[in-house]
């Protein structure tokens, strides 16, 4: 039992999009780097993506029977209740039988029992709050979590100010540690070198409205002097292909449901089209790419917006509703990426904004915590 105690044991849980895996794997990845015999189990949501990602890097994934609540459709949280009764349940018994020395949350529906479970046992919890807006489920759990992680100034509105860190959000490690070949690149996505390129990306889903403004001005797009990389997303692929069969897809054009290598997506991009999630904006702010902001309106608190205007106010990103993107959004891509003063000045204010050392000081407060933890459990032992 001594040497249980004394073995560093993390759980990492939550997830459901990429801009809460590729965070809290790169969490895993520094704190390993930091305790290279730290055993590292994440906790998600059954059939999200977590389920494959997670494991495709190397990690291993228990998965509860979770979603989340059906804002419009009331009737239909009965079942989301009993899932999550379930849940909970499960939860008790990973805790149980792993034996955490602490519990990390990143957002997404498997964070919340799962912290929520550690937290009553005592075990040391940390919450990373990636949105400059905290949702209702984060605000509950902050309660017993003993640090929580945010990138945002201003967050003890929502949290008790003697557990606030800031520390920035974690980003992808091979995006600061890749040095693509930008010709390379441009010749992989059959694009040319010495044009601006615009990066559109919606998601791993991908966004509707985006791909609805693209579709609507492939015209436009074809006699500009730009070109684009376009990541669709996996939900509206096969619909946009046969679409682009039919009507044909400009020469200009790069079309792919999923970017794989993201650091040679954003080495190339003079300019990147993205919803404003959290992660998003981290990875944008970091790299120092100017960015049209479209916030999805599909989120909680509408925390996209708020999220999108901390840049905007900084002269960090320019916005567009998702509302008007059908009509405004491929027009100011293409006077955007012809001005290059404006891209300077974004990316410059956007550079200023990076918090370059994030995911290794979440990583250094994680073992800090498990470390203390494990420490008491021998004093009491």
């Amino acid at each position: 039992m001594e040497d249980e105690y004394k073995k560093l044991k993390i759980i990492v849980s939550g997830g459901g999009t990429g801009g809460h895996i590729f965070p809290a794997i790169a969490i895993a990845e520094a704190v390993q780097k930091l305790r290279p015999n730290a055993e590292i189990l994440f906790v998600g949501a059954e059939g999200r993506m977590e389920m494959q990602r997670v494991p495709a890097v190397g990690y291993r994934i228990v998965g509860l029977p979770i979603s989340g609540f059906d804002r419009k459709r009331i009737w239909r949280n009965i079942g989301v209740l009993c899932k999550l009764m379930k849940a909970r349940r499960i939860a008790a018994s990973i805790i149980r039988e792993f034996r955490p020395s602490a519990v990390v949350g990143v957002g997404g529906y498997a964070s919340g029992p799962t912290l929520d479970v550690a937290g009553r046992r005592g075990i040391p919890t940390l919450i990373q709050e990636q949105n400059s807006y905290a949702g209702i489920t984060n605000k509950l759990l902050a309660r017993r979590a003993q640090k929580i992680c945010v990138a945002y100034e201003g967050m003890e509105r929502f949290f008790p100010k003697e557990k606030i860190i800031l520390t920035g959000n974690p980003v992808r490690v091979n995006l600061l540690t890749a040095t693509p070949n930008r010709a390379e690149v441009l010749e992989s996505f059959g694009l040319r070198v010495g044009v601006k390129t615009v990066l559109v990306i919606g998601g791993s889903l991908g966004a509707r409205t985006i791909n609805e403004a693209m579709l609507k001005n492939l015209q436009k797009i074809a006699d500009s002097g730009a070109q684009f990389i376009w990541q669709t997303g996996s939900f509206y692929y096969e619909r946009i292909k046969s679409e682009l069969d039919e009507v044909g897809c400009p020469s200009n054009i790069h079309v792919t449901n999923f970017v794989l290598r993201m650091e040679d997506a954003y080495a190339v991009a003079d300019l990147v089209v993205s919803r404003a999630g959290a992660g998003s904006i981290s990875e944008l702010c970091l790299l120092g790419k100017p960015a049209i902001l479209i916030p999805s309106p599909n989120v909680s608190e509408d925390h996209q917006t708020k999220n999108a205007m901390a840049l905007v106010n900084k002269g960090a990103a320019l916005c567009v509703s998702d509302a008007e993107a059908c009509n405004k959004l491929v027009d100011l891509a293409l006077q955007t990426i012809s001005n290059s003063d404006k891209l300077m000045s974004l990316s410059a204010n956007a550079k200023r904004l990076a918090s370059s050392n994030a995911t290794e000081r979440i990583a250094e407060l994680v073992v800090e915590m498990a470390e203390k933890n494990i420490g008491g459990k021998e004093r009491r032992g």
